[in-house]
């Protein structure tokens, strides 16, 4: 087998247009990646890791109270920031990474959700995505993580992992030893043939399956959930007693 040169992306993409609605009331007034865990929103918590990964362009989409988004990231320097506005109906997460495409590029880029937060393990975590990434074999590298040792999650995971790295779903009724963090690379190719619309990137996920083209990574840091309030509680309580001081930056 040929000796593969990692490559790590240089632009990335936030989804940052989601209602946020299980953390209503604090989300109707304002975007849940906004919300701040320490003293940094969400928003900005993966915005910096992408920076620290060496992208140089960072595509947000919005929606929901996507002015105060927009205004936020106006004294943010880096990455250089653009905006995928999506001013009619919700595209999810298929659909909004279609639309910013062509502010994407051609190569592949990160994509992460705007409303997670992970902390690195022993290397940073989207260098080890970017290692694992072989474009000859794959379409997308899903970040996982164990679904027994994420914070504030309590469902059943997502997928099983075979020893090759290749993505199967969860069998029905059981719980998986993997869940989906909302970190991935994608490459453009994903998208051929896609929908027009709104549509979840579940249904490339699938294709990518039944193509043996979607992978997945380990994370070997700690991941929180950060779905509803109690879920924020407890990733900030985590913050402020194991790791005072280490999400403090400045843009």
């Amino acid at each position: 087998m040929p000796e593969r040169h990692s490559v790590i992306p240089k632009v990335g993409m936030v989804l940052a247009a989601g209602k946020g609605l299980r953390m209503r009331p604090i989300t109707d007034r304002l975007p849940k990646p906004l919300i701040k865990v320490g003293d940094r929103s969400m928003l900005d918590h993966a915005l910096d890791r992408l920076q620290d990964a060496g992208v140089e362009t960072a595509v947000v989409n919005v929606h929901h109270l996507g002015h105060l988004i927009v205004q936020h990231l106006r004294s943010r320097l880096l990455p250089r920031i653009l905006i995928s506005r999506e001013d009619g109906e919700l595209l999810e997460t298929g659909g909004g990474v279609k639309k910013a495409l062509p502010l994407l590029g051609e190569a592949p880029f990160f994509v992460a959700n705007g409303d997670v937060l992970w902390l690195d393990g022993y290397r940073p975590a989207l260098h080890r995505l970017a290692e694992a990434w072989d474009g000859a074999r794959m379409d997308a590298l899903l970040m996982l993580h164990s679904t027994v040792d994420a914070y504030g999650y309590d469902g059943v995971g997502d997928f099983q992992l075979d020893p090759e790295g290749r993505i199967a779903r969860r069998a029905e009724g059981e719980v998986s030893p993997y869940l989906y963090t909302g970190v991935q690379i994608l490459h453009p190719r994903l998208f051929q043939g896609a929908p027009e619309g709104p549509f979840s990137l579940n249904l490339l996920y699938d294709r990518a399956i039944a193509a043996g083209r979607l992978f997945g990574m380990q994370h070997d840091g700690e991941w929180f959930h950060i779905g509803t309030p109690d879920g924020l509680a407890e990733a900030e309580t985590y913050l402020r007693d194991r790791y005072p001081g280490r999400e403090r930056r400045s843009t």
